[in-house]
């Protein structure tokens, strides 16, 4: 290959498919060594490649709050701090005022310099941490009114290896700092092997086939990037619409709690879409607050999510999105000492949903219905004292939410888990939970009659139960969409508000609020409700032979298919049509 042939349609393929493969390696790496649950079991992670100009080149299965804005920022941030970085050097990096997604993300940077000392990119691991060393086990801290009180340490660009060795400095800091040094220490390791192999085989690449060439296929990568996104917004007819998505009242919001406002305006001609978020509350004494990164990532999710999924996400698609954010905004541009420690799920969901679901107001077919609020129980952080070691826990556990939206030709991805990480999280073992932890799972799975009903629908409710064995444990969460449940577009439903509730020894039902740090005694059990997923189009237009397979598999009752989505189901389960016909043509 040559850097004139370096452009053509089967080499992009070539060479995207090969830079996707070395973030997948990094990927795997993370998966396999990684020590915590949050890792080794629930994906929380990402990795990415970025240009030496700080444009994000491959991804690959990231989830895409972590990478679409935000390692651009970052490996910027690294640049200006240590101008005179060199082959060796890492940097970890977590601060939401330089760049990164939230405090809790981790995140470790290699440039990676050919054998001429030339910076010719920077690969970038980045890791959530069940514990950063905050002023409380949780690294979701919904209710810290500042940074302070997140107490979270905070790393912007801070140099940790030089010439591939560890500066103790830093680890000492963190190993005395983070309530779970070990557990840490085994991520830090996992994320520094991924960095290094990504690293590595970047430059094996550039000696393979030549730096020039690899120079070509990006500049031409990023070309194919903006055209296929210019072809995919001419799809979409021109015009503004806008939505408002509310997020619930947690410590430090208003009372009636925060809508937040996505303008969206598409430019088929010029094939642009803008997306102005500047009307919103300011910044509030809480830790909802957006970093730079996530306010621009949700956005562009909400955008990739309503159009072809085959549009290559990278920086050339990126320079056809416009979005308009404002300094000190709930969803703009923080500043120090704001918090944005829940900055990954809960507004940036509000953002995301708002986006996708002005888009369907534009056309039949474009867009998604909101996908359910973020963060149950169910994937609550957990610690306490292990009766079994006597030495302290902290892990955020994935034990199970739905959330999924409709979109324009499909039914929802159930377990989505949040419109943020794209379904690229997993759910926990309960098997594996039990073993890590001091826990006991009694219960899990979906509820009937819960989805967001319309022609393509939303995702069920799903429920957890569990509790601490042989001692106490906290639970810290930030549960949104117990009183502003996912809306459906286009004539769909909504989906099933989130809620959430304790059980006592005895059986008696507590409750709880829907943001904070409940204790459970030996014995005691929390129960998770989170929410389902918005439909898409009226539930009349329903293919009924679909629905009497939910029927069958005990997903929608015999009652809810005909009062909802005017189909009726005989004794044995299958459609009656003359009767379903003349019901479905008294909805008008």
């Amino acid at each position: 290959m040559t850097a004139e042939t370096a452009g053509g349609g089967v080499q992009l393929a070539l060479m995207s498919n090969r830079l996707d493969g070395i973030v997948r390696k990094m990927a795997n790496t993370l998966l396999r060594t990684g020590r915590s649950g949050v890792l080794a079991m629930a994906r929380d992670f990402s990795c990415c490649i970025v240009t030496a100009e700080d444009e994000l080149l491959a991804a690959a299965e990231s989830l895409p709050i972590h990478v679409l804005s935000g390692p651009d920022l970052m490996a910027k941030s690294m640049k200006e701090v240590h101008p005179n970085f060199q082959r060796g050097d890492a940097f970890l990096h977590n601060s939401p005022y330089h760049g990164c997604s939230h405090p809790a993300d981790h995140t470790i940077l290699v440039p990676v310099i050919d054998d001429d000392g030339v910076h010719r990119f920077t690969v970038q691991a980045k890791a959530h941490q069940a514990d950063i060393g905050n002023s409380i086990p949780t690294t979701y801290f919904g209710g810290a009114r500042d940074v302070y009180e997140e107490g979270a340490l905070i790393f912007p660009a801070v140099q940790v290896q030089r010439d591939y060795e560890n500066i103790e400095d830093i680890i000492r800091m963190c190993r005395l700092r983070i309530r779970v040094p070990e557990q840490w220490w085994g991520d830090y390791l996992a994320m520094i092997g991924a960095a290094r192999i990504g690293e590595r085989e970047i430059l094996a690449l550039g000696a393979e086939i030549g730096w020039d060439v690899l120079e070509t296929f990006v500049r031409d990568w990023f070309d194919y990037g903006e055209r296929r996104m210019d072809q995919a917004i001419r799809e979409i007819p021109s015009g503004t619409a806008e939505h408002e998505s509310t997020h619930d009242a947690f410590p430090g919001t208003p009372e009636e709690g925060i809508p937040i406002r996505s303008v969206v305006t598409v430019d088929r001609d010029a094939g642009r879409v803008a997306v102005d978020l500047r009307d919103n509350p300011d910044c509030l004494p809480c830790g909802l607050n957006l970093s730079e990164a996530c306010a621009r990532t949700a956005a562009m999710v909400g955008v990739f999510n309503s159009i072809d999924h085959t549009v290559p996400k990278n920086a050339g698609a990126f320079r056809r999105l416009d979005i308009e954010l404002r300094e000190g905004c709930i969803v703009g541009i923080p500043k120090h000492p704001t918090s944005c420690s829940v900055a990954t799920t809960n507004i940036a969901d509000r953002v995301a949903n708002g986006v996708q679901a002005a888009m369907a107001q534009l056309a039949d077919g474009v867009g998604m219905a909101e996908c359910g609020a973020i963060s149950p129980p169910g994937t609550g952080v957990v610690s306490g004292i292990d009766t079994r070691t006597d030495r302290p826990f902290v892990n955020q556990i994935f034990l199970g939410k739905t959330c999924g939206a409709a979109a324009a030709t499909a039914d929802a991805w159930q377990t989505i888990s949040h419109v943020g990480n794209g379904g690229m999280c997993f759910m926990d073992s309960i098997e594996l939970d039990e073993l890590r932890h001091p826990i006991y799972v009694r219960a899990r799975g979906f509820v009937a009659d819960t989805e967001g009903a319309g022609r393509f629908c939303g995702s069920r409710t799903f429920h957890v139960t569990y509790g601490p064995r042989g001692g106490s444990m906290d639970v810290i969460y930030n549960s949104d969409g117990n009183v502003n449940g996912p809306k459906g577009v286009r004539g769909g439903g909504g989906g099933a508000k989130a809620h959430q509730h304790k059980l006592n020894s005895d059986g008696r039902q507590i409750d709880v609020p829907n943001c904070g740090r409940v204790t459970l005694a030996d014995g005691e059990m929390i129960v998770s409700y989170s929410c389902g997923g918005g439909g898409y189009g009226p539930p009349t237009e329903r293919d009924p032979e679909i629905v009497a397979r939910d029927v069958a598999e005990g997903f929608v009752s015999v009652e809810r298919a005909r009062e909802v989505y005017g189909v009726v189901i005989d004794e044995a389960g299958n459609v009656v049509y003359p009767d379903t016909e003349a019901l479905r043509a008294t909805v008008t």
